[in-house]
């Protein structure tokens, strides 16, 4: 079987590596030139712990080729993936443009059957409009050819998505002709032989089911921002009162630890996409709507420690901030809860030094040279009036603190997700927050 992923970002790119992996031709399309020569010289456009690796591999085999014309290779394919980017627009809506231009591209070249997969995150009802939108390409041709139309959605965590795409939890395959669930059922047996499962269903819920989900986890970080800052208020251990609820089988742990916030390309995108599509069709979605107003507000509860502790005296205070990307084990900035900080920071007039072990060319291209960028982070806490830590990379887990209070100015540490022993850090001598805690 041979296939064509159309987007060579995230999505596109780890899709195609591992399908290639699996024994697949894959054919990788994207419209920026510059980012195909890279790709076929080896340089990969995003960090992904093992993408560059298997890339490399497949590239090599023969198995994973990358180009800028769908045309050139769509006669040859049985499957074309869309996974183009569905920015969020300024009313919360997905933008679907790309999609829609992928769909056209295959109204006016295909010369035989295809199922047209949407991959990347697109609003309920998308499907139908790459339906139309072939077929009126086709009627402008005088051409009478079949394709089908599938949902196909990803379910990738940033820092892990080569092991959840080779080892899901679960496929999910929206679909609605036999002849299409057949050439699903072919391109996903490698995958059903490990006993991972395929649930097919129509392709409404499988759209549906990629914004539930995310739109759950968001949920769950959100409630759990809100009763750490409670148990704050109120003298309780948002550790303890995690482990508390953690432990009902019903409820269950994961998603359970508080923060300063989360960010990424998918939850609060899909969030905003799920609460504009329920307006859409006159239904208010006011729980989400909460989960989003808490969010916004959790990524300045760092900031609002800081000048709580200095008594809202911040101006000229040099401030070392730990991670810039959204989560551990990426680069991706996008939305990413360090970036509403250091607005708020810089807005007090507060000189910040910042680092992360991925995300610092990211960092420059955004913030330019509104901040310091260190080689690591005893070089931002040199005369540093506070350390605020945003992302819990690994290599932050076990500094030396001793070396690190001797070269700040005041040893004050604000841990945005609770990876520190408060008690450890006080007997060192340092002032120490949590997030839920006293």
């Amino acid at each position: 079987m041979k296939i064509t992923i159309v987007g060579t970002g995230y999505v596109g790119l780890v899709t195609g590596a591992c399908f290639a992996e699996m024994g697949t031709h894959v054919d990788a399309i994207d419209i920026d030139a510059k980012k195909i020569a890279g790709l076929r010289e080896g340089r990969i456009p995003i960090y992904e712990p093992g993408l560059e690796n298997l890339v490399h591999k497949n590239a090599a085999a023969g198995r994973l080729n990358f180009g800028t014309d769908l045309t050139a290779v769509i006669h040859h394919s049985d499957i074309v993936f869309s996974a183009v980017g569905t920015p969020p627009g300024e009313n919360g809506a997905a933008d679907l443009k790309y999609v829609l231009d992928v769909a056209r591209t295959v109204g006016r070249s295909i010369n035989r059957y295809i199922v047209f997969v949407t991959k990347s995150t697109v609003p309920v009802g998308t499907a139908e409009l790459i339906r139309k939108t072939i077929r009126k390409e086709l009627r402008k041709r005088r051409a009478d050819i079949p394709f089908d139309v599938a949902s196909n959605p990803e379910f990738l965590k940033e820092g892990a998505a080569i092991d959840d795409f080779m080892r899901p939890d679960r496929i999910v395959i929206g679909i609605d002709s036999d002849k299409a669930k057949t050439f699903m059922e072919q391109l996903y047996k490698p995958f059903t032989l490990n006993g991972h499962p395929v649930i097919f269903m129509d392709i409404a819920s499988a759209e549906m089911t990629k914004y539930a989900a995310n739109a759950m986890l968001a949920t769950r970080i959100s409630f759990m921002n809100d009763i750490a800052n409670l148990c704050e208020r109120v003298g309780a251990n948002v550790h303890e009162v995690r482990k508390g609820i953690g432990s009902d089988p019903r409820i269950g742990a994961k998603f359970l630890y508080p923060g300063c916030g989360y960010g990424g390309s998918c939850f609060p995108k899909d969030v905003k996409a799920l609460i504009k599509t329920a307006a859409e069709h006159h239904y208010e979605m006011r729980v989400l709507q909460a989960v989003e107003e808490v969010n916004e507000r959790q990524k300045e509860i760092l900031y609002h420690k800081l000048d709580k502790h200095f008594n809202g005296d911040l101006k000229g205070k040099t401030v070392a901030v730990w991670g810039l990307s959204f989560k551990p084990q990426t680069d991706d900035m996008r939305e990413a809860p360090s970036l509403a900080l250091i607005e708020k920071l810089l807005a007090a007039g507060c000189i910040i030094k910042t680092y992360d072990p991925a995300a610092m060319p990211e960092a420059k291209r955004i913030l330019a040279d509104s901040v310091h960028y260190a080689k690591d982070i005893y070089e931002t806490a040199q005369q540093a009036d506070a350390i605020l830590l945003v992302t819990e990379w690994k290599e932050f887990r076990l500094p030396d603190w001793n070396a690190i209070k001797n070269v700040m100015k005041t040893p004050v540490v604000l841990d945005g997700r609770n990876i520190y022993d408060g008690d450890e850090l006080r007997n060192t001598g340092f002032e120490y927050y949590g997030m839920g805690m006293l």
